[in-house]
């Protein structure tokens, strides 16, 4: 199908990257392009790699090279609505994603995850049950670990577990997951949706292609998600940490049990857990039904989930300093996922919060506050739209820090023995970070920093 096609693919990061380089795997020579003028051509060429025959285009993209182009992959930081990509679909191009690219090459059963909150946790979870039942076994996607790399090498006996966020389910089209799953709907991402219709309707495409001998795994507790469920010709199979299920993953006081609709039977217990939070139970019962959808035994989901432990930056444990345990929750890039790290907090805690406005409102996030947060260290660009909604609560100690750096040691110099730091900012990390990954390495070091210091 690709063959005679001239190939563009917009975004000159990791996606596109691995886009261009499977695409050159096939025999096929793509153009790079993007409209980054400060972008330099030669680092871009030694991330291809040497021998690399894509062609690379920088700053303006000249109206012949539009109409000459037939398919058009775009990566997830590309937004759909972006006058350049707008003409061209009215042209009648193709407009696919990097996960889109991936599909039409890749083999193999795949469960496909998303949600506003817990897909990382879960992905990893599920990619570890399946590592440790399955003989060919690959965890791709928003997860860090490209779509588009590992398509080449699956099988027809390949399994996947693939992360997929709302960015990268507006371009797909025909990608079909055997399991999919929507672990939850809660805001986010507004500055680049617009409006929290667009933004559900485009969490629920990852069911798009799915019908009735494929399987959705939905949060009965999530009014958007069990409502979806009466609308996907997938069969469903809900998880609930609320109510008991006929058939389904549910909490029945510390016990998470599976039911087939006539048997039930006890995958594990709470307290066998290394995951903090109850809004890990979630995700462990987010995990068990997807693999139990992809036929692993219960046996080896409860091997499995019983010993795995948190990913990082997602309420990681750092480090122990006089008394005061630090966590780096960087992947809190949202109020919701804030929300669950504050509530998992055992201890008073000092909060770092802020970075990149994605027009979202904080006053959720400040209600959980009081009993727990002691001090609030605010920084980035919406420092003070936070401060703001935090006294609007009544909640008043707030400090604010220059970076990161600084914030870590106002943290140290507010916490007593016995209480928490904590990171889980509620915002993106762009602006001051590459991403939220770089954000949480860059606290971790500062916490050993201060290790050094203070002992």
């Amino acid at each position: 199908m690709l063959k005679e096609k001239k190939i563009l693919i917009i975004g000159g990061g990791i996606s596109g990257i691995w886009a261009a380089k499977l695409l050159e795997q096939v025999g096929l020579v793509p153009l790079l392009y993007d409209g980054n003028k400060a972008l330099e051509e030669e680092k871009i060429r030694a991330r291809l790699g040497e021998g690399s025959r894509t062609k690379i285009l920088l700053g303006d993209l000249p109206e012949e090279v539009q109409k000459e182009t037939d398919l058009v992959v775009l990566s997830p930081g590309v937004p759909v609505d972006l006058p350049l990509v707008k003409d061209m679909r009215a042209a009648g191009k193709v407009i696919w994603g990097e996960v889109e690219l991936a599909y039409h090459f890749a083999k193999g059963r795949i469960a496909a995850i998303t949600g506003t909150n817990g897909k990382t946790t879960t992905t990893s979870l599920v990619g570890e049950i399946f590592r440790d039942y399955f003989k060919d076994v690959y965890v791709v996607g928003n997860i860090g670990n490209a779509y588009t790399k590992e398509a080449l090498s699956m099988t027809e006996d390949s399994v996947t577990a693939a992360e997929i966020s709302s960015f990268q389910l507006e371009t797909i089209e025909n990608f079909h997951p055997q399991v999919s799953a929507i672990l939850n709907i809660t805001p986010d991402h507004l500055n680049r949706h617009h409006t929290m219709e667009c933004y559900i309707k485009t969490k629920e495409r990852i069911a798009l292609n799915q019908g009735q001998k494929d399987t959705c795994v939905l949060n009965y507790d999530d009014e958007i998600t069990r409502k979806f469920g009466e609308q996907t010709r997938a069969s469903v199979l809900y998880f609930s940490r609320k109510h008991i299920l006929d058939q389904g993953v549910y909490l029945k006081g510390d016990a998470v049990i599976y039911s087939d609709g006539s048997t039930r039977r006890k995958i594990c217990e709470t307290g066998e857990l290394k995951l903090l939070g109850t809004h890990n139970y979630e995700n462990v019962m987010a995990a068990a039904a997807i693999a139990i959808a992809m036929g692993v035994p219960l046996e080896q989901i409860r091997r499995t989930v019983i010993r795995f432990r948190a990913v990082e930056h997602r309420i990681e444990f750092v480090e122990e300093i006089n008394g005061v345990a630090y966590y780096n929750d960087s992947k809190g890039t949202n109020t919701d996922a804030a929300i669950k790290a504050v509530e998992a907090m055992t201890r008073p805690t000092v909060l770092i919060g802020g970075g990149y406005d994605k027009e979202v409102e904080f006053d959720k996030w400040v209600e959980t506050f009081e009993g727990r947060v002691r001090w609030l260290v605010l920084l980035g660009a919406t420092a003070e739209k936070i401060a703001a909604a935090a006294r609007k609560h009544g909640f008043t100690n707030i400090l604010f820090a220059e970076d990161l750096k600084e914030a870590v040691t106002l943290c140290a110099e507010k916490a007593r023995p016995g209480d928490a730091v904590l990171l889980s900012p509620a915002c993106a990390s762009w602006g001051m970070f590459d991403n939220y990954e770089q954000r949480g390495r860059m606290f971790k070091e500062y916490v050993r920093e201060l290790s050094c210091v203070l002992r």
